[in-house]
């Protein structure tokens, strides 16, 4: 037999139903019937993006080195005995040494350090004789992540290419348990990040094409990321509560997706969200609007794997900057994931970083 539920208590649980549907979906209710339609596939718009490689980017960088924190040198004074030292940069830039105290070497080159360092030991050695030798290089460096042998850190010690850094890496990640060398990383989708920005090399001209005008020097602080040929994810990004990658299995639709990010932000614009499927250098874009799939008033939609979903904040500006936008979040997100993992995180890959909009 069933107890009758005192009326005050339906009404109670009616009303924490319903605040808690209002706090991820702003202005709008959600409404379960959207996920028992039967979903539509979407029309996508081809959106071309200009990708041009300025050739400066393969000339070899030809400035000095210039120190940094990390930085292991050995100093001594010469024809003194017993004042060779092996020591580092320290994290506020300075070098501490011998009676000199401690003198500033970030941002020096190493004659201008050593300049600095005799001035500073005038006043206990009757001129001294310097020598500076840098021993290991660990304030410059470039990221390499995704599917190679050995995904890391690696120190810039010299004018790098990118082949060089993905050999130095170990090389591309293959298959060998099927008795083929099959490569596993996603090449059309492979991208260099430099100051926030994609660089537009194409990395299957350069690996199975040989073409050395995608062969760029590496700078301080390059992150080249590989990604997986065989990852069934869709990215959601942009306004939402948590951003991630979704695992794809059998068949995922919008609302799926975004209900596993817990919903929209509250700042979320719904009327314009960008569904962008293809690579980098062929993709294409479609906007739904997600406030009237919600409510019912239109159909929900079928995703694919790999497959980026992006929630903007305001209203949409040109197409092609915004597609350009999302491709730089997703692979700056999922980079920053790889890292995560690779420093010993092995929880599902979740985007943590700040994403930004379109102007």
């Amino acid at each position: 037999m069933f107890r009758k539920i005192p009326y005050p208590l339906v009404t109670t649980l009616l009303v924490l139903v319903t605040s808690s549907c209002q706090q991820w979906i702003p202005k709008a209710e959600f409404d379960a019937r959207t996920t028992d339609q039967t979903v539509k596939n979407l029309n996508f718009k081809n959106v071309t993006i200009k990708r041009e490689l300025n050739p400066q980017l393969l000339i070899p960088p030809s400035e000095p080195y210039i120190l940094g924190p990390g930085d292991v040198i050995e100093i001594e004074i010469a024809e003194v005995p017993g004042t060779l030292a092996r020591t580092f940069v320290m994290p506020d830039g300075m070098v501490y040494y011998n009676l000199a105290g401690g003198v500033r070497a970030e941002g020096l080159m190493q004659a201008e350090f050593v300049k600095k360092l005799t001035e500073a030991l005038k006043p206990d050695y009757t001129n001294p004789l310097v020598n500076v030798s840098l021993v290991e290089v660990r304030s410059r460096r470039y990221w390499i992540l995704g599917r190679v042998f050995k995904p890391g850190i690696f120190p810039l010690r010299q004018p790098t290419t990118l082949l060089e850094a993905i050999s130095e890496s170990g090389g591309l990640f293959t298959s060998r348990m099927s008795g083929t060398t099959q490569e596993l990383a996603d090449l059309s989708n492979s991208v260099v990040i430099r100051d926030g920005d994609i660089l537009p090399i194409n990395f299957d001209r350069l690996i199975r094409g040989g073409d050395t005008t995608q062969n760029i020097y590496l700078r301080n602080n390059d992150l080249i990321y590989l990604p997986s040929s065989t990852s069934f994810n869709v990215l959601l990004l942009g306004a939402v509560a948590a951003p991630q990658a979704v695992g794809y299995k059998d068949s995922l639709t919008l609302i799926d997706c975004i209900a596993q990010g817990r919903g929209p932000a509250k700042n979320a614009y719904l009327d314009q969200v960008v569904i962008v499927r293809g690579t980098l250098d062929k993709p294409s874009a479609s906007i739904v609007n997600l406030k009237s799939i919600l409510i019912g008033k239109e159909t929900n939609v079928l995703l694919q794997p790999g497959d980026i979903v992006w929630i903007p904040n305001r209203p949409l500006g040109l197409l092609e900057s915004t597609v350009k936008t999302i491709f730089t979040d997703a692979a700056r997100s999922v980079a920053a994931t790889e890292g995560s993992r690779l420093g010993g995180n092995n929880q599902a890959p979740v985007i943590t970083i700040p994403l930004t909009t379109a102007p």
